[in-house]
């Protein structure tokens, strides 16, 4: 099952590549994983939940991101979203199907953002430390979110999420960047 999993995950990549969001289709990915579509389906309810476990999977194969004590709190949150941001930048059909994939109302979606969004805390809670503000951690979260939405539908790049949320973080922390 796990070499199934990855099958699909693989296909579901170069599928869109091709294809884009509109006509990337389960059975598609099915057909280029060389499995069959009900295999697929067993697996996946929706491209949208396919898509969502391809950012899952990059996010959680990261590496933590190593903050030194001579960095500011605003440079450690650079640093700790930048793989992140950087996860689907250079796919662009990719990016886009992932930012509305994850906006989907099905629940098996819904559990991979809860994982994301979690993990995504944790990246950042861990680059201001141990006495981390828990509602500094929050809307760290949500502003980060909200900055991979706006790379997704085109407002900014990937490339600049890592300043953005310097910004941010220094407004939130009262520190400088």
């Amino acid at each position: 099952p796990a070499d199934t999993v990855a099958a699909l995950v693989d296909a579901a990549v170069a599928e869109i590549a091709e294809t884009g969001f509109d006509g990337l289709t389960v059975r598609g990915v099915a057909r280029r994983a060389g499995v069959s579509p009900a295999t697929a389906y067993t697996y996946f309810a929706s491209k949208e939940h396919l898509l969502t476990e391809v950012f899952w999977r990059r996010l959680a194969a990261l590496s933590a991101p190593v903050a030194t004590k001579r960095q500011k709190p605003a440079e450690r949150i650079a640093d700790a979203v930048r793989d992140v941001a950087l996860l689907v930048a250079d796919e662009p059909e990719l990016a886009a199907g992932v930012t509305t994939a994850m906006l989907a109302h099905d629940s098996d979606v819904q559990a991979l953002r809860e994982r994301i969004g979690a993990a995504i805390g944790a990246r950042l809670a861990h680059a201001i430390g141990p006495d981390a503000d828990p509602r500094i951690v929050r809307a760290l979260v949500f502003t980060f979110i909200g900055a991979l939405l706006s790379a997704g539908m085109g407002y900014a790049t990937y490339a600049e999420l890592p300043d953005v949320m310097a910004d941010a973080a220094g407004l939130m922390t009262a520190g400088s960047r």
